[in-house]
């Protein structure tokens, strides 16, 4: 508050489009108020205040200065609560695809999804703490209706705050669920390669030995005409008791 203006600075929500899909974040937005004239100032258009200037608000008066501010805070709290409705529902969707095929695209929505509840608790906040500030203001206390509107902007605010926690609580706990999925399935995966390689080593190792330059005497089996055969059965075998070994154990 100066001599001749007071100066209100709130963080809105906007949509930002990445990669052909919408994203959220939270810009700044500066309501400045003079004897005479109220002045928005923001760096984009947002939707917070395209409802004012299409005259979709009741009671919307431009000459009620009070109220118009606490209604411009009031939508500003719903259009939170709308975008987090919003970034349940994706959420739900992005867990709904990784059920059937965890994959990084999914794990990357549901981190910029994450992130952009962070933008939105900490500008929620940041809020929490102006409209502490404002119900201080002796401008509004004049005016019960206000101070009415005040209190209901309060709490739509706080309401937005405890949904973002919540949000944002159960989107790192999912995130820490399928990262744990992901990686059990990788082990999984590693435990069935290794007992493969330890299976398919054992012929590998007998006709390895069999490759070898040695005198044919000092070999087995090589003085009868079913002596491959019986290289080959006795691999086969010893593979089978490796794999029912393994089995057992419950490696596979």
């Amino acid at each position: 508050m100066e001599d001749n203006y007071t100066l209100i600075l709130v963080d809105v929500p906007m949509i930002e489009e990445r990669n052909d899909k919408d994203w959220y974040g939270t810009i700044p937005l500066g309501i400045i108020v003079t004897d005479k004239m109220i002045f928005t100032v923001c760096l984009e258009d947002t939707q917070v205040l395209t409802r004012f200037m299409e005259g979709r608000v009741r009671n919307f008066f431009t000459y009620m200065k009070t109220r118009f501010i606490l209604q411009i805070l009031y939508r500003n709290s719903s259009m939170y609560l709308r975008y987090l409705r919003i970034i349940d529902k994706k959420s739900e969707q992005v867990e709904e695809k990784l059920h059937f095929s965890p994959r990084n695209q999914e794990l990357i929505e549901l981190l910029e999804l994450e992130k952009s509840l962070v933008y939105f608790t900490t500008s929620l906040r940041s809020n929490e703490a102006v409209l502490e500030k404002l119900i201080k203001l002796e401008s509004i206390k004049k005016y019960p209706e206000d101070t009415e509107l005040l209190e209901d902007v309060i709490i739509e605010n706080t309401q937005a705050i405890e949904m973002a926690n919540i949000y944002s609580g159960i989107l790192q706990s999912m995130m820490d669920a399928f990262a744990s999925v992901i990686s059990n399935n990788l082990n999984d995966v590693m435990k069935i390669l290794s007992v493969i390689t330890i299976v398919m080593s054992i012929p590998t190792i007998i006709f390895s030995a069999y490759g070898m330059n040695l005198a044919p005497s000092g070999m087995p089996f090589s003085s009868t005409i079913w002596g491959f055969l019986i290289v080959i059965l006795v691999s086969i075998a010893a593979s089978i008791i490796a794999a029912l070994f393994l089995s057992k154990k419950k490696y596979f």
